[in-house]
């Protein structure tokens, strides 16, 4: 054979052993195609925003100062936006422009169908007023979505780190090779890191950077402000090439391990300090102060003599307080380190379908809407004409049910001023008004729920399988270091873990070999009978994937990397643990102060409204009974303290309990997000869980204590003015 020949010959060996960039089923050719394509597949909230400030970032041209312009587009190329920091400033005052033209034409409709137009005062000041408030809000919330968005990505992407690290590091123990390794940990690490990665092969492959290195250096460079120790890890196991000595190379990569995870620690052990105290501030502005200046709002309404209404009431504690609440949790949450989080993805679960389903909220909308309407009744009847239509009463006396204990008013009580019909200020009406934040919580709580449970049972049975799966993995190791071929030491490992779950896992694949004449790859990974298929889990699939990576290189080879696997992932959950036990305190506190505290205090308000309405009802009934010359100690007469405290200039307890309600549904809202991202980082599928959760514990609290107070307060209220009639 001459030299032409021989290179032909070994050069085809070498192809089929290394695989072709080229070809068209390689995973490099893969790695592109999916690079390609992966924001219209993967990012789709990305991409709407990406639309958006195209199109009418367009219409304004906004220049910016070149620090804000270098700010914005840092963000912008985080975030992996194709946009410009001038287009996203032209989208918020395009946003901004819009909104308020919308407002000022909306005021002036409201003025012109106002009975008493041309009348100056008549005109919506407060409407205008909010339109351009919700104006300035949607502004800043489009100016600063590209670090939101950056934000976002990075806890996404930072929770994949050590998983990341760790594949690369286990893969180069037995195949030196970078790009091979980078090519490998993209396509098994999950996205969005393992779309990054795909980005540092791609700028390789089009020729941006001349080598791997050269890429994964300049990517490496986002990390630098944020997760330094991921930097150094990377570069230690850059290092790794250059070094001869076989066994100073592994020392090398398991260092680079080691300084990821210990970084981490250190990072989310001072986190956990410092957020302590963000977050009691959180409870104590965000919350407490709020609810208990409720408790002061019926008296300070009819003292400030109406100028104090039920809109000021939702407009402060529906949107003001709970934007407040928001943007210091999303302070917080801007300073939480990255490397620590859920790493598994909810679009990978075979489930997902019920997630992505739309029926849960069709379902709940059928189920909650009876309740929302029997809520709002009070209204009907008070301010439309159906009970003329229906032939029926506005009102009718609580004595006619047999609630005449509670007072002399109607079940609604609604009263006739000069301005109009002013009310709902009954009991009854107050009770019903409980069903509208009832029927909103239970929307939540059974459309998140059925999108939720099946996936969160899965995903726990995983995670209990994969910390079996680690002693089941140091078992097969052990097996293959003793000379025992791959196929025959699934069989073994099958019998040693009888009992365990993972017991089926090692059967299946033992049974493809010996009864169906598969190799280990096809009985493992086969899309009809892989053994992979009854067990989604990434750990497991990259797990094997090494396995296989590595028996090419000898049982030896193959017997360290899963060990080293196992160890690995053993020190993981060790560090989750020690990081779970730091957090601890932290969201249990929050937990308490969302569940019970928060609920507590906003019902026993609601029925402090009810008795101070209660109470003064009915001293307005006995001075229309011509009782108002009785004293009541040191104010004077009756008359004199109920026209002081006018019950028709007070905000209605209806409409205070419904602001309150609503306001306990945001408030959990807002502080489950704050506590997931610090417990798991950027998880969707726990966010949706543990909201239905807190939703159901919180506001059932909240419904069932302010029922209690309401009945109670009003009776007492009753009790103490039951001998003030026999006064004269």
């Amino acid at each position: 054979m001459d030299v032409n020949e021989v290179l032909e010959t070994y050069s085809k060996k070498i192809q089929e052993e290394i695989g072709n960039p080229s070809e068209p089923n390689s995973d490099l050719s893969k790695v592109s195609k999916d690079y390609e394509s992966f924001k219209k597949d993967m990012m789709p909230e990305l991409s709407k925003y990406e639309r958006r400030a195209k199109f009418l970032g367009s219409i304004i041209t906004v220049r910016l100062s070149l620090k804000d312009e270098a700010k914005i587009r840092r963000q912008l190329e985080i975030a992996h936006l194709n946009a410009t920091p001038g287009e996203v400033a032209g989208f918020a005052i395009s946003s901004f422009i819009i909104f308020f033209v919308i407002g000022i034409f909306g005021s002036f409709g409201f003025w012109l169908i106002n009975p008493t137009f041309p009348s100056f005062g008549s005109f919506p000041f407060l409407f205008l007023f909010l339109t351009l408030i919700a104006g300035f809000f949607l502004a800043y919330y489009f100016y600063s979505m590209p670090s939101r968005l950056a934000i976002k990505w990075k806890l996404k992407a930072s929770s994949q780190m050590v998983p990341a690290i760790l594949y690369t590091v286990i893969y180069m123990k037995h195949t030196s090779n970078l790009e091979r390794a980078i090519e490998f940990v993209s396509l098994h690490v999950g996205n969005p890191l393992g779309l990054d990665l795909k980005k540092v092969l791609w700028d390789v492959e089009t020729g941006r950077f001349s080598s791997v290195k050269d890429s994964l250096d300049h990517y490496l460079e986002f990390w630098r402000e944020s997760n330094l120790e991921f930097i150094e890890s990377f570069h230690l196991i850059e290092s790794s090439l250059y070094e001869p000595d076989e066994s100073r190379r592994i020392q090398i990569l398991e260092r680079a391990l080691t300084v990821i995870l210990d970084g981490v620690y250190e990072k989310m052990l001072r986190y956990t300090h410092n957020i302590k105290s963000p977050l009691t501030n959180v409870y104590m502005l965000g919350i407490v102060l709020p609810t208990l200046g409720l408790a002061l709002l019926p008296l300070a309404s009819t003292l400030l003599s109406g100028s104090l209404t039920w809109v000021h009431v939702f407009l402060i504690f529906n949107l003001i307080i709970p934007f407040f609440v928001f943007y210091l949790t999303s302070q917080i949450l801007l300073s939480r380190p990255g490397g620590y989080g859920e790493s598994s993805l909810v679009e990978q679960n075979p489930l997902y379908y019920k997630y992505a389903s739309k029926k849960p909220y069709y379902i709940a909308f059928f189920i909650c809407f009876p309740f929302l309407l029997l809520g709002l009744l009070p209204l009907m009847f008070g301010y439309t004409p159906i009970p003329t239509w229906l032939g029926i009463e506005r009102d009718y006396p609580l004595s006619s049910f047999g609630l005449g204990f509670f007072g002399d008013g109607g079940i609604f009580d609604f009263r006739e001023t000069e301005s109009g019909i002013v009310g709902p200020f009954g009991f009854f009406a107050l009770i019903l008004s409980l069903l509208v934040p009832f029927s909103i919580a239970l929307f939540f709580i059974i459309s998140y729920s059925m999108r939720t449970k099946d996936l969160i049972k899965e995903r726990d049975k995983t995670k209990i399988l994969e910390k079996e799966f680690n002693s089941s993995l140091f078992t097969l190791g052990n097996r293959l270091g003793d000379g025992l071929p791959a196929e025959i030491a699934f069989s073994k490992v099958a019998e040693s873990t009888k009992g365990q779950k993972t017991e089926e896992f090692f059967r299946i694949v033992s049974v493809n070999i010996q009864s169906m004449g598969m190799g280990i790859e096809e009985a493992i990974f086969n899309k009809n009978r892989g053994a992979i298929i009854y067990y989604p889990s990434e750990l497991i699939a990259t797990s094997m994937k090494i396995l296989i990576e590595s028996v090419k290189k000898g049982l030896k080879v193959a017997a360290q990397s899963l060990m080293s696997i196992s160890d690995y992932v053993r020190n993981i959950y060790k560090i989750d643990d020690r990081l779970r036990d730091l957090l601890a305190e932290v969201i249990s506190d929050m937990k308490s102060n969302m569940n019970f505290l928060a609920p507590l205090l906003a019902g026993i308000v609601v029925g402090l409204s009810a008795m101070i309405t209660g109470i003064l009802g009915q001293l307005k009934f006995l001075v229309d009974l011509g009782q108002g010359s009785s004293e009541v100690g040191s104010f004077g007469t009756i008359g004199g303290l109920v026209s002081l405290f006018d019950i028709t200039k007070m905000i209605p307890p209806y409409f205070l309990q419904v602001a309150i309600g609503l306001y306990i549904i945001q408030i959990i809202f807002i502080l489950t997000e704050t506590l997931v991202v610090i417990d798991a980082g950027e998880d969707k599928l726990k966010k949706t869980y543990d909201t239905s959760r807190n939703m159901m514990k919180g506001i059932f609290l909240y419904l069932i204590i302010a029922l209690i107070s309401i009945i109670s307060l009003s009776a007492l209220a009753r009790v103490a003015l039951g001998g003030l009639g026999t006064v004269g």
